[in-house]
């Protein structure tokens, strides 16, 4: 076992040394002759690199007085070295590598549930249309006691996925308590291929106005369900389009040209790549579509959005195509390729770094070596670019955005922008705000709304739900929050004093209250899709999206007609203090 694992170490370390930008081991050919020295010497330190980590195992299998887990060690020092290069950089062990290509396959074989950590518990919190789980009767709020005869009580939700997900119609015992059940009940659930769409929602949010949730990931299918979800809205009469990016940590690059060029004129530069090998040469990607659609755009963003979704927004906002709403993104400008290692181990390398079609770099600083810094904590300053398009800033003092050395690009329609750091919205909006009161009522109306739709809460058995109606959309007077169901509520949390949640701050947050009682009701009764419309009627950045798409339209029609524009927007609501966990992100469900 240790030589196997010195092997893999050997490799990557020669693969990190020599060839640090490479896409295969076949790209090496195209290395020009005049590079040869340049080659020799990193041969040449990859070979003494190679000889000191041999020796240095030697040494370890030799003298140290104790129990040696190479694998451990190997993996703690292959990250540790990629960690030096960037923070994306990363090394997969065989069961995250056989997960992250799952993922990139839209699909995996699981039993088709959404699960989410509470106080005490693992919990269902949505079943996915049409798999094993819905079949089987799974329900909105069981907690999972026992998976394959293993307690699951105090199991986290990834330990819980890694123990759902496996080889495709093979069983699966999974016991759960269910409200209003005296006993636990088992359910033996055949594994099948589980959908893991980029698109989560598509619908008409308002009349003539589509909404798309593309907040997935961009996999291989992705284009094809934007192309499919346009085209069912506008049968549903869509003359005008919101495309939601939040929380879209990225994926696949042709992904996202290809999404970006469903709405951008043929030829025009979506992104450009620039690194080692292939890319020494800077590589130029132009939309592809033949007929591109012209209805009003507006993009949401927020700083979850990162990568190739960072991508279609840049490309949406540099060519002037459409408005950009929301908070400042992630600011990932690295492009990774995936390479498989022996023994179905893998890693994600940068071999290349993207830029706007105007040039901008986007990529966050990562120098300190924090990855707390990187990932946790985002500069302040992050919000003070400029954020009304046709009145560009005064490109002799950028240092109001990203620091005094940040480079200033003129785009489309005379707007100014700033490399590094993500894109800017061109219209920022804050999320709803997150506070510990709001936490705690998000955990107390999970657990009262898991009684109410089982029907014990006295006087409120209308509201139980035996099956969810996945084909009907909610009306207002569906499960409606009543004054009823909120005296219910303040009754519940005066007796379950665990949640320490007091009635004075219901009463605060009324409306906060009523928005999440109704959202987990619909979750329950019409499924998670459902579920997140009610949130999205709420969302102060979806709001404010749907508000400016006449100035998206106008701003479109001015860069095709080649005229000026000026927009005059109202007032934008900024702040320097925008909380870092909005309540509108939900905490990271687990879909097994």
């Amino acid at each position: 076992m240790s030589r196997n694992f010195v092997i893999v170490a050997a490799f990557v370390i020669i693969a990190a040394s020599v060839a640090g930008g490479v896409r295969s081991r076949a790209s090496r050919r195209h290395v020009v002759a005049n590079a040869n020295v340049t080659a020799q010497n990193e041969q040449f330190e990859a070979d003494r690199i190679e000889a000191d980590y041999s020796e240095a195992i030697s040494t370890i299998t030799e003298q140290y007085a104790g129990e040696v887990d190479y694998e451990k060690a190997t993996q703690a020092a292959i990250q540790g070295m990629l960690f030096t290069l960037d923070p994306h950089s990363v090394y997969f062990p065989s069961n995250e590598f056989k997960k992250l290509k799952e993922d990139q396959s839209s699909s995996f074989y699981g039993i088709g549930v959404q699960i989410l950590r509470h106080d005490d518990g693992v919990y269902v919190q949505s079943v996915v249309q049409n798999t094993p789980a819905s079949r089987a009767g799974l329900r909105f709020g069981d907690r999972i006691v026992a998976v394959d005869g293993k307690d699951a009580r105090d199991w986290s939700s990834e330990e819980v996925s890694k123990n759902v997900r496996g080889d495709r119609l093979k069983a699966v015992d999974i016991k759960v308590e269910r409200a209003g059940e005296e006993v636990p009940v088992t359910f033996k659930i055949t594994r099948d291929a589980v959908p893991l769409p980029s698109i989560r929602n598509a619908f008409m949010i308002s009349p003539g106005t589509g909404y798309i949730g593309l907040v997935g990931g961009f996999q291989h299918t992705t284009d094809d369900e934007l192309r499919a979800a346009i085209s069912d809205l506008k049968k549903e009469g869509m003359r005008q389009l919101v495309l939601d990016l939040r929380n879209n940590p990225g994926g696949l690059l042709d992904q996202a040209i290809d999404v970006a060029s469903e709405f951008l004129p043929r030829d025009k530069v979506v992104v450009s790549v620039k690194g080692r090998s292939e890319y020494q040469d800077p590589q130029v990607y132009k939309s592809n579509g033949s007929e591109p659609e012209d209805l009003p755009l507006v993009v949401m963003i927020n700083r979850n959005t990162a990568s190739a979704s960072e991508i279609v927004a840049g490309a949406i906002q540099d060519h002037g195509r459409g408005l950009v709403v929301g908070e400042t993104s992630f600011g990932k400008g690295l492009v990774q390729h995936i390479f498989q290692l022996p023994y179905n181990t893998g890693l994600t390398l940068t071999t290349a770094r993207y830029y706007t079609p105007y040039g901008r770099s986007l990529q966050r600083d990562y120098s300190s070596g924090s990855l707390y810094d990187y990932y946790i904590r985002h500069d302040e300053n992050d919000n003070q670019q400029p954020t009304q398009p046709g009145q560009p800033s005064p490109t002799e003092a950028p240092s109001q955005s990203r620091g005094s050395s940040a480079p200033a690009f003129r785009t489309a329609a005379g707007r100014v922008f700033y490399g590094g750091g993500g894109i800017t919205a061109d219209i920022e909006a804050r999320s709803l705000t997150a506070t510990p009161v709001r936490g705690r009522i998000v955990e107390a109306a999970f657990y009262f709304t898991r009684q109410l739709v089982a029907g014990k809460i006295p006087g409120l058995e209308s509201y139980r739900v035996d099956k969810i109606d996945y084909e009907r959309s909610p009306k207002l007077a569906d499960y409606a929050v009543t004054d009823r169901v909120l005296d219910a509520f303040r009754a519940y949390v005066k007796k379950e004093q665990t949640r320490h949640l007091q009635s004075a701050e219901i009463d605060a947050d009324l409306d906060f209250v009523k928005l999440r009682l109704r959202q987990e009701t619909i979750t329950a009764a019409f499924g998670a899709d459902a579920g997140q419309r009610v949130l999205l009627e709420s969302d102060p950045q979806a709001l404010r999206a749907v508000g400016v798409l006449p100035d998206a339209k106008r701003l479109a029609e001015s860069v095709r007609n080649g005229t000026p524009i000026s927009l005059d927007f109202k007032p934008v609501f900024r702040s320097l203090a925008i909380p870092l966990q909005p309540v509108i992100d939900e905490p990271d469900e687990v879909l097994i």
